[in-house]
């Protein structure tokens, strides 16, 4: 009889509804209303649900006990509901057949971001480019232990040796927690270096493209082989310290600085590692205070010669209510570039020019415009950044004017939604050379993620 019930149960509810789903319409209720009302129901179906369980689950009963009642599951759960991370169950056969317990194994959600750009240098065509198409997951073994994942394709297209894209994996590490002050980390990692490195979805930054400083004096994404330590200090204070895979100099050039050194976790070399740490303060509401350093030697395709690459950094941002400021300094030390530079002269026939030392930074100002209480948000913003990859020459070299170059960025990022970003700017580039003129650049972009 309760079998025959459930087969009238859902047309029941739907004439018990009717009457509230007539005065919806009549009324034209708000959307906080309807919002709630659509709770009031999500909540009756999964009850309707777990009656269905039961009755299924006494069927079982009454056939045998052959079939264990599986636990409802919500087709129309809360938002908070859906985010929760479900404990899987784990199966073991043994010779009685197959046995099922709940495990603290956890399946963790999946996320990632895209990035569309058109890019229109000044008198030359513009270019239309899928920049970046990338897949984040993530696994909890135990309460203890995490797994992290990014895949990453660029610019859409990845064939064999021919120029085209890259597909990279980006991060690939394992967590394991011990204390809030101490736990560690092993696999492919992002170094912890600067503003943008370790937190590079496009939402969470004004431009279409990264910041230059975050290009060519920091090498973003930057991300290689390694093992280290992070935790929380306490009174808004986190850190992080690795031992990495090093920089290879063979790569360090004057016009891309070391955009080009990373390994990329493709068979890394590690005979001298990288050691890299950042300190962060989050103590103040709106405020983010950061600062962090590199060092390694960089010459293991140089015999003889072994350069040491050292970075130091700091950076900031601060948010006011409707307005936002950020900035970043960096500066970095190579040293035996005379040697360094002449050595790679002779094997690829081309001077590097590599400096003995580059540095950059960036101020960058933005308000929202669009009344608080509207759900869409429009950014105006304005970074002015200096980056120098000559900064200082060996001595017996000189700076070339094209490399010490200036950049002033406007635009605006308009969000439909927290994480879709509708970008456009007009970079305005100056270098001091009387010879070579940088190229001013027109940029739009769609960013998003999820």
């Amino acid at each position: 009889m309760k079998l025959a019930y459930t087969k009238f149960l859902l047309p029941l509810l739907f004439l018990f509804f009717s009457p509230v789903l007539a005065e919806w319409s009549e009324e034209g209720a708000k959307s906080q209303d309807l919002v709630r009302k659509l709770e009031m129901l999500e909540e009756r179906i999964r009850q309707l649900e777990g009656e269905l369980a039961e009755l299924k689950a006494e069927k079982a009963g009454r056939e045998g006990g052959k079939e264990e009642a599986q636990p409802p599951q919500s087709v129309a759960g809360t938002e908070e509901e859906q985010d929760q991370e479900l404990p899987m169950a784990e199966v073991l056969p043994t010779d009685e057949g197959v046995i099922a317990y709940e495990s603290s194994e956890v399946r963790m959600p999946y996320s990632g971001y895209m990035e569309f750009h058109f890019n229109k240098p000044e008198s030359q065509p513009g270019i239309a480019d899928f920049h970046r198409f990338v897949l984040l997951y993530g696994h909890q073994f135990t309460d203890r232990i995490r797994f992290w994942g990014e895949l990453e394709l660029e610019h859409a297209f990845v064939e064999g040796a021919e120029r085209s894209g890259e597909l990279e994996l980006e991060q690939a590490y394992l967590d394991f927690a011990v204390k809030p002050w101490l736990n560690f980390r092993a696999g492919v990692l992002l170094a912890p270096v600067g503003l943008i490195n370790e937190r590079h979805e496009p939402p969470t930054f004004n431009g279409v493209e990264r910041p230059f400083v975050d290009t060519f004096i920091i090498p973003t994404t930057w991300f290689d082989p390694g093992v280290g330590i992070h935790g929380d200090l306490g009174k808004g204070f986190v850190y992080r310290a690795y031992v990495m895979s090093p920089l290879n100099a063979s790569f360090i050039s004057a016009e891309e600085g070391l955009a080009e050194a990373p390994q990329k976790a493709f068979e890394s070399v590690s005979e001298n590692p990288g050691f890299t740490g950042r300190l962060e303060y989050h103590g103040l509401p709106g405020l983010l205070l950061g600062t962090s350093f590199w060092t390694s030697q960089a010459g293991f395709e140089t015999p003889g010669i072994n350069p040491r690459v050292d970075i130091f950094e700091f950076d900031g941002r601060l948010d006011m209510g409707r307005f936002g400021f950020r900035g970043q300094f960096a500066h970095v030390n190579i040293s035996d570039t005379a040697r360094l530079n002449s050595r790679l002269q002779l094997t690829t026939g081309v001077n590097p020019n590599i400096a003995e030392q580059m540095r950059g930074f960036y101020l960058e100002g933005a308000a929202q415009v669009l009344p608080s209480f509207w759900r869409q948000e429009l950014v105006f913003f304005h970074r002015y950044e200096n980056f120098n990859t000559q900064h200082k020459m060996a001595e017996g070299f000189l700076p070339l004017g094209e490399f010490d170059r200036d950049a002033f960025v406007t635009g605006f990022t308009f969000f439909p939604d927290p994480d879709v970003a509708l970008k456009f700017d007009y970079t305005v580039l100056r270098n001091e050379s009387r010879f070579i003129k940088a190229r001013n650049v027109l940029n739009f972009g769609i960013g998003w993620w999820f």
